[in-house]
C-alpha cells in the first residue's frame, strides 16, 4: 500500500537576519573633520573644482544613500515601519545638528537646507503619502510658483515629489536642467534626483550580508 503524501505545507524560509551598521554620530564627525581640513580655494590655474566642494558632494551622497537604505530595509521587510521611522529620524537629528565653527557651519548649512527634503520625503513615504507619478509635472510648476511666497508650501510639494520618487516615479533631472535661475525649490529637486539615483543604485541592496547603512 502506497504511503499517503503529506498534506502539510512546508513553512516559507525566513529571511536571514543580517547585520547593518546604521548612520551614526562618529560617521558624521569624521565627515566634518574631513571638510574642515579640506582645501576650498583650489588652484587658479586648474579647471577642477576645489577639493572641499568635491568632498561636500560626496558627503551629501553618503547621507542620501544612508537614508534610502533605511527605506529599502523597510521595503524588504527587514525592519518594521516603526523602526524605519525612528532610524530615519535618528539620521535626521545627527545631520541637522549644530555644526561647530562659523565657517564650517556656513558650508554645511547649505547642505543641511537641501537635505530637509530628503527626510521629509522619507517620512511621507513611510506614512504612505505620495502622489501619482503623472502629477509630478504639475507639482513642479506649483512648487516654483510657491517658493517666493510660501517656502513651507514649496517644501511640502518638493517632499511629496520625493515620496513619489521613492515609490517608483521618475524625477527630476529634466526639471533641474530647464532653469537658468535656480531657486531653493530647484535645490530640493536636485536632492530629489539624488534620491532617485540612490533608489536605482540600491536596487539589489539587502542581498549581501554585512552591509553598512
Amino acid at each position: 500500500m502506497a504511503a499517503k503524501k503529506s498534506t502539510k505545507k512546508s513553512e516559507p524560509e525566513a529571511a536571514p537576519k543580517l547585520f547593518y551598521i546604521f548612520y551614526n554620530q562618529e560617521r558624521w564627525d569624521n565627515w566634518l573633520k574631513t571638510l574642515d581640513e579640506a582645501d576650498w580655494s583650489g588652484d587658479d590655474d586648474s579647471e577642477e573644482m576645489p577639493e572641499g566642494y568635491l568632498i561636500l558632494n560626496g558627503f551629501t551622497d553618503d547621507i542620501t544613500l544612508s537614508a534610502i537604505k533605511i527605506i529599502r530595509l523597510y521595503q524588504n521587510q527587514r525592519i518594521t515601519l516603526e523602526d524605519a521611522r525612528n532610524k530615519l529620524r535618528g539620521v535626521e537629528e545627527i545631520v541637522m545638528s549644530e555644526v561647530p565653527g562659523e565657517e564650517l557651519a556656513e558650508i554645511v548649512g547649505s547642505m543641511q537646507v537641501s537635505l530637509v527634503v530628503l527626510f521629509a520625503a522619507g517620512q511621507k513615504y513611510l506614512e504612505s503619502i505620495y502622489p501619482p507619478a503623472e502629477e509630478i509635472k504639475n507639482l513642479v510648476k506649483e512648487g516654483r510658483k510657491a517658493i517666493d511666497k510660501d517656502s513651507e508650501k514649496a517644501l511640502d510639494i518638493a517632499s511629496s515629489i520625493g515620496s513619489a520618487v521613492i515609490n517608483g516615479a521618475a524625477c527630476c533631472a529634466k526639471y533641474v536642467k530647464d532653469t537658468d535661475d535656480p531657486t531653493l525649490f530647484d535645490e530640493w529637486l536636485v536632492e530629489v534626483e539624488r534620491i532617485a539615483d540612490a533608489m536605482k543604485s540600491l536596487k539589489d541592496f539587502d542581498e549581501e550580508a554585512g552591509e553598512s547603512a
